[in-house]
């Protein structure tokens, strides 16, 4: 199919290409399938379905959900759920064999725990279903776990007392069960876990002493502040600060400076004192009146530090509630190890913690909820988010992109909406509809979190980078030349992404260029456009901020919040060209026009070739790579190019045309497969997931 006419005539001689001969090569003979590689399949099909834990394991992961009612469809349930290893909140070891940790925080879990169910999994290493709503006691068989070592189930409303079964746990390294509703004494098993490095019970309702936890000393966190407990703190205790013990009125010794009680029922010995003058009555109403004003100041002074205390605790930007690294113990509702950026977020580069939030809003940001839409098996909380460590990608001008890493190794991509006007709802529905939004070449929005002052979205992180750091990178930061089938595929996917927002939902990209166009290792057709349909969530730019982003932006187009079909196009040709000659749109105005000033990309490549210089528009490390040999591949996209960065919008081409037009340029060079052109095929006829409700074009 010839490509549609470009806006301005294109000279003679840039299609009079030498035609080179084409030699045809002939299907290698197939040698004929042998035994050894027959075995070889059978053994492979065998292994495929080696990679299932026991199926009484995965029976009894699916009756304990369904035993509590839960917000969050986690798809456990359901018939055609996958191995229960990829199941969201489940990890197995490395061969599948068994499944080793369950965490299911914060995911609405309601109800009394079910017993005769997690006991099942012999293999279990941590277990987590810490701030749900769960209530009644602690199941006999979560203490039946020969392997556990990480047991939260802190922010419930657990009651009954701690099992003496507690001892059946000889590997238990971490024991959280703070903000709890539990009652009794502290068990004597717990003397017997000798591996224990972390202990928090504060916010209970425990009695009894603290004698039975004398032989822990290997902890490294500790805190029972809250509780009902009385008598001596033990001596192995007394390094935890007085925070650890706070809350418990009859508690008494080091380190809170509060003498115990002598055996004999005195406090100390009273002091034997000589017989004193009886004091005048002016004498004791002045020391009435100096008690009085020294209780009044007292009070005034305790008035101040709470109130200092209050805003110190909504200034807070989280609770490290689980580990430190030092044996210090925090004061309940402050952190151990504060994950805080600047009030304004000013230092973001600079910052080794996922940003929290500013001032006040810290508050409202740890009562709000991180929301998941499904898809990336994702089960951590905003706790967790705010305890990543990060990493900035980018700063564009929706926002700053950070790689944030969990603790338990997951890495997802973060990104903080900057001047973001809509309100809660629209917000929602809006992220909502590009969660149902499912195509190969377009990276999916899996969760977001909306305050008054934060508004984040989470996605996969693609490690591989954007097509910018490739095409524009340094070379000293390990970039690899792209040679010209990478870039023509990479036209490819963007075409294909375009195409699926525009058919299947009816969205605009609106934020098209080359550092949102995210690749894949090892899949050149894979790469992935990020940062759609977002601009109509967003305050009015300021002029200079508008100019910035000029290089990719159709010239009709005034409102960048109201991006349009036709607009989606012209960015689309805009990447293509820069594909073709390396340049960045946002920095490439180096040619210079007809009026003598610096023209655009797409301008510039016009007056190019209409000098007759068409070998200058191509990147010359493109060029250098493939030694001339697809010249008429390049020259054809070239043409594609032009024709979608045409002036007038109707002169531009619809992006399904460009797919075809891409996808044709590879079948009439001989470069293209069967396989491409069906696959680009069946992609463009994926239904939708839904009517969406976001960025809606108006053509």
């Amino acid at each position: 199919m010839p490509g549609p006419r470009p806006s301005q005539p294109w000279p003679q001689h840039t299609i009079r290409l030498a035609k080179r001969r084409r030699t045809r090569t002939q299907m290698a003979a197939i040698p004929p399938r042998t035994p050894v590689l027959l075995l070889a399949l059978a053994v492979a099909a065998l292994g495929c379905h080696a990679v299932e834990p026991p199926k009484q394991e995965r029976t009894a992961l699916q009756s304990f959900l369904a035993a509590l009612p839960h917000e969050r469809d986690l798809g456990w349930n359901s018939p055609s759920a996958p191995s229960a290893c990829l199941w969201p909140g489940v990890t197995c070891d490395a061969s599948n064999a068994t499944v080793v940790a369950v965490r299911l925080p914060g995911v609405g879990l309601a109800g009394a725990l079910p017993t005769g169910k997690l006991g099942e999994l012999r293999g279990l290493h941590t277990l987590s279903l810490r701030n749900n709503r769960l209530f009644g006691a602690i199941p006999a068989d979560f203490f039946a776990l020969p392997l556990l070592h990480s047991l939260y189930l802190q922010g419930n409303r657990l009651s009954g007392s701690i099992p003496p079964d507690v001892a059946g746990l000889a590997e238990l390294r971490h024991l959280a069960l703070y903000d709890n509703h539990l009652s009794g004494e502290i068990p004597a098993a717990l003397a017997g876990l000798r591996e224990l490095r972390l202990l928090r019970l504060d916010g209970n309702r425990l009695s009894g002493g603290l004698q039975s936890l004398s032989g822990l000393q290997r902890l490294e966190v500790f805190n029972v502040s809250d509780n009902q407990l009385a008598g001596a703190v033990p001596a192995s205790l007394e390094r935890f600060p007085p925070e650890s013990f706070a809350g418990n009125l009859r508690l008494c010794g080091e380190p809170l400076d509060k003498p115990c009680p002598s055996p004999g029922g005195g406090v100390v010995p009273p002091v034997q004192e000589k017989k004193r003058k009886r004091l005048s009555g002016t004498a004791v109403a002045a020391i009435a009146v100096g008690a009085a004003a020294g209780a009044l100041l007292v009070l005034i002074l305790l008035v101040l530090c709470f109130v200092r205390s209050r805003r110190d605790d909504a200034a807070a930007s989280g609770d490290d509630r689980n580990k430190a690294p030092t044996p210090a113990t925090p004061v309940r509702g402050h952190t151990l190890t504060p994950s805080t950026v600047s009030g304004e977020m000013t230092d973001l580069t600079s910052s080794k913690e996922i940003p929290s939030a500013a001032g006040g809003g810290a508050a409202e940001m740890m009562r709000s909820r991180l929301v998941f839409m499904g898809g990336g098996g994702y089960s951590f909380d905003l706790e967790d988010l705010l305890r990543a460590s990060a990493e900035v990608l980018g700063n564009g001008v929706a926002g700053p992109t950070y790689r944030a890493t969990l603790e338990d190794g997951t890495t997802v991509a973060v990104k903080r909406l900057k001047n973001v006007a809509a309100e809660r709802q629209e917000f929602a529905s809006a992220v909502e509809t590009l969660g149902r939004v499912q195509h190969r070449n377009l990276l999916p929005v899996r969760g977001y979190y909306f305050s008054s002052d934060e508004k984040l979205l989470v996605a996969d992180f693609l490690p591989e980078g954007s097509l910018s750091a490739a095409l524009h990178g340094s070379s000293g930061s390990g970039r690899r030349p792209m040679d010209w089938n990478t870039r023509k595929r990479a036209a490819l996917s963007a075409a294909r992404g375009v195409a699926h927002l525009h058919a299947a939902h009816n969205l605009t990209h609106g934020n098209l260029k080359s550092s949102n166009l995210l690749l894949r290792h090892g899949d050149p057709e894979g790469a992935a456009l990020s940062d759609y349909s977002l601009q109509h969530l967003f305050s009015p730019p300021p002029s200079s901020v508008q100019g910035s982003v000029g290089g990719y932006r159709a010239p009709e187009l005034v409102d960048a919040r109201r991006p349009t079909f036709k607009s989606d196009i012209y960015s689309l040709g805009v990447l293509f060209l820069e594909i073709l000659t390396g340049r960045s749109p946002t920095a490439a105005s180096t040619g210079v026009g007809d009026s003598g000033v610096s023209s655009d990309l797409p301008r510039w490549v016009q007056s190019v070739v209409r000098e007759e210089w068409t070998a200058e528009v191509f990147d010359e490390e493109l060029v250098s790579l493939d030694g001339g040999s697809a010249e008429e591949e390049m020259v054809a996209l070239l043409q594609v190019a032009m024709a979608c960065a045409a002036t007038p919008p109707d002169a531009r081409p619809d992006a399904s045309e460009v797919v075809r037009m891409v996808e044709e340029i590879g079948v009439r060079h001989g470069r293209a497969t069967t396989e491409d052109r069906v696959q680009g095929a069946s992609e463009e006829e994926e239904q939708s997931w839904g009517t969406p409700t976001g960025t809606r074009a108006t053509s």
